[in-house]
């Protein structure tokens, strides 16, 4: 089982931890020396004991108020998931729409008239340059 040497607070640890998991153990540590400096910061040299248990409450106040918010958004993630599934029961049939089919002649009478219409702004068109 490997030790790995820690620094909290200014104040070194030794530690165990399950082979692999080093990374892990230094990542935690990082977090608990933040919480530790920033006491230190405010309030000065304190008893370890002291440090430790003020450095983890906050974390632990940290770590809280991220289950409140991850709790809030699966509550909302819930509520959207029983509207979407509300949204495709009630979703209905699209209404079917037919078109009635255009006589081939009235395609081939409206051919012609655009047909002479244009032949008529042609028409127009030369007498005006003339």
């Amino acid at each position: 089982m490997p030790e790995v040497t820690i620094n909290i607070g200014g104040r070194q640890f030794q530690v165990a931890c399950q082979q692999g998991e080093e990374h892990y153990l230094q990542t935690a540590a990082k977090m608990l020396d933040d919480e530790a400096q920033v006491l230190a910061d405010q309030v000065g040299r304190m008893p370890e004991a002291r440090m430790l248990l003020m450095a983890g409450l906050m974390l632990a106040d940290k770590t809280a108020n991220v289950e409140d918010q991850v709790a809030e958004v699966q509550a909302k993630l819930t509520t959207c998931e029983a509207e979407l599934a509300n949204l495709r029961e009630s979703r209905a049939e699209p209404e079917r729409v037919e078109v009635p089919v255009v006589p081939q002649s009235v395609t081939d009478t409206l051919a012609e008239l655009a047909a002479r219409a244009e032949a008529l702004a042609a028409s127009v068109e030369e007498k005006a340059k003339a």
